[in-house]
This record gives structure tokens, C-alpha cells and sequence, in this order.
């Protein structure tokens, strides 16, 4: 991996740290508890963060390369897919049911997770309320973006042509 790549997936990295350190500080602090769908785009970050990490421990060369890029292009799009559609159910509530149901903890002690990931994604009460904003985006809307952002790394990632020496 060249020096360029290697600085890109330390920035990934950071980015996802830096996102989960003010995730956590909104749950610790401003008393904002995660919804079933903000724990998956948690869980999406933490994914692309932890694929960040090896790649710049790593440092591949060749293939290698490649397949850090895709796999973090890949985790990035699964987080905006699951951040687009809390966004729209944040935008559009009435599109959403009456109630998220219970936390995912409970959920998942009560269900199988083939039973609960349907529930989850249905996305209603809890998840259709917006308690934060900023610059006039939620924080799903700002998850959207970040993964955005990820997906673009990752692809840059693992079609940067190599420097030969």
C-alpha cells in the first residue's frame, strides 16, 4: 500500500473513532439513547473502522489492497442503507408504523435475529423521532454522508494504481 493509502485508512479510522466517541458522548451526555437502527449504523462504523485499522496495520501490497478497499466500501454501504432509511423514516413518520417496539436488547433475548432484523427495519417510534440536528441534518442524515464518504475511500482505495519504485 502506498504512503498516500496507508494515511487513507488511518483517516478512516480516526473518522470512525472520532463518530463513535461523539455517538457515545450523545447517548453519556445529552441523554439521546441510541434506536435499534442508530446501534446498526453503530455497529456499520465500527465495521469499517476495524477493516481501517488492519489495512493500515497491514499495509498491503497489490490484492491486498484491493480487497480492504472493497471491504470497506461494502461495510460503508450497508451503514448508508441502513442510515438512508432511518433518515427517511425520520423525514416521513407517517411512512412508519406506531411504535419501534421494544429496545434491541430485549428484542434479541425475546427473538430470533431472523425475527428481529424485519422488526428493526420497519423503523418506527423511537426511530422516527429526530432529537438532534445540526446544520439542519440529523444524525442519521449525518451517518449518510460519513458512509458516503467511506464508500468513496474504499473505492479510491482499491483502484489507486500502485507507485512503482
Amino acid at each position: 500500500m502506498t504512503k498516500s493509502l496507508r494515511i487513507l485508512a488511518l483517516l478512516i479510522l480516526l473518522s470512525c473513532v472520532a463518530l463513535m466517541g461523539f455517538g457515545l458522548y450523545l447517548q453519556h451526555f445529552k441523554n439521546l439513547d441510541p434506536c435499534p437502527l442508530c446501534i446498526f449504523q453503530r455497529v456499520a462504523f465500527i465495521a469499517v473502522g476495524v477493516i481501517a485499522l488492519i489495512a493500515f496495520l497491514h499495509n498491503p501490497r497489490g490484492v491486498g489492497r484491493v480487497v480492504y478497499g472493497v471491504l470497506i466500501a461494502l461495510s460503508a454501504t450497508a451503514g448508508a442503507g441502513i442510515a438512508a432509511r432511518h433518515a427517511w423514516i425520520q423525514r416521513f413518520p407517517e411512512s412508519a408504523a406506531a411504535s419501534c417496539g421494544a429496545d434491541l436488547g430485549y428484542m434479541l433475548d425475546r427473538f430470533s435475529l431472523a425475527k428481529v432484523l424485519p422488526m428493526v427495519f420497519k423503523g418506527e417510534g423511537e426511530c422516527s423521532s429526530a432529537g438532534w440536528y445540526f446544520l439542519g441534518l440529523t444524525i442519521p442524515e449525518w451517518a449518510l454522508v460519513w458512509f458516503v464518504a467511506f464508500v468513496v475511500a474504499g473505492v479510491m482505495m482499491a483502484v489507486a494504481r500502485q507507485r512503482r519504485r
